[in-house]
């Protein structure tokens, strides 16, 4: 049988291959969560609750650090003073399938953006597709960069501060597995996503919609908008919000230059 014109589909047919791609994306994210909920004891101890032990590979960094440009302990971290409890019948149960799906989805995630460039690719020209050319392994890096930024840094000083923070010596604290886990999810998803920023650069100056001058001209509103960001995305604490706006205070800068360049190369193809 000869296979159609992928440009010459109807709208129900085009709806039709977006479900395949959608089904064999769950697919994947489905298979490597099954992975990841019977391999409990390396997900949750090696990885989810690592970051909470003193001799987390951070805390030692930053304790070698210390010593060798002569700061004694000032950045060593001290031991984290709390302990997690869950306090709901099917507390632990939730959670395990909750890390088993996010694990899923992050190591999932080449394949899923894969899916989707393989169902727009046919609606692109030969130069944009030529132009695009080692997208899905660019954003799978950065994705991955974002992933372990947000889990080795930002994780470590924010469970530090938070689980460390007492208004009173009478008080201890005792943290909800929940709580826990949602803020371990929410900051290395949030890294992963917000490090593809200059991926959206490129494709939003490749289709010409955005420029580096109004990157420029709006450098003070992008500044307020990333420590707003930083803000809702981070624990309410300074330190983990300086930590994760300065890298995104980065990348908006490279994505000024990638937008020049892109620019720059569209106006030479139409002369």
């Amino acid at each position: 049988m000869e296979q159609k014109d992928p440009n010459q589909l109807t709208f129900i047919e085009h709806l039709e291959a977006l479900r395949w791609h959608i089904l064999r994306s769950l697919t994947a994210v489905l298979l490597v969560s099954i992975i990841a909920f019977l391999n409990k004891g390396f997900v949750f101890d090696r990885i989810i609750l690592a970051p909470k032990n003193e001799d987390f590979i951070t805390y030692r960094l930053l304790c070698w650090l210390s010593n060798q440009v002569h700061l004694g302990a000032n950045l060593c971290m001290d031991g984290i003073a709390f302990s997690l409890q869950n306090v709901d019948m099917p507390g632990q149960f939730l959670m395990h399938v909750k890390v088993s799906f996010i694990t899923g989805l992050i190591v999932a995630f080449p394949y899923i953006f894969w899916e989707i460039w393989r169902f727009v690719k046919p609606g692109l020209h030969d130069n944009e597709i030529r132009h695009t050319r080692g997208l899905v392994f660019a954003c799978s890096l950065l994705f991955f960069v974002g992933v372990l930024f947000g889990y080795y840094i930002i994780v470590p000083f924010s469970i530090n501060f938070l689980g460390n923070y007492q208004v009173s010596n009478e008080v201890i604290n005792r943290i909800n597995l929940g709580s826990y886990i949602s803020v371990v999810s929410m900051i290395t998803l949030a890294s992963g996503i917000i490090f593809e920023l200059p991926v959206a650069s490129y494709l939003l100056s490749r289709i010409g919609l955005l420029t580096p001058e109004f990157l420029k001209s709006h450098r003070r509103e992008a500044f307020v908008i990333i420590l707003i960001l930083a803000a809702i995305i981070t624990p309410p604490d300074v330190t983990s919000q300086i930590m994760i706006a300065i890298p995104i205070l980065f990348l908006y800068e490279v994505s000024i230059v990638i937008s020049r360049r892109v620019n720059r190369r569209r106006e030479e193809e139409l002369k």
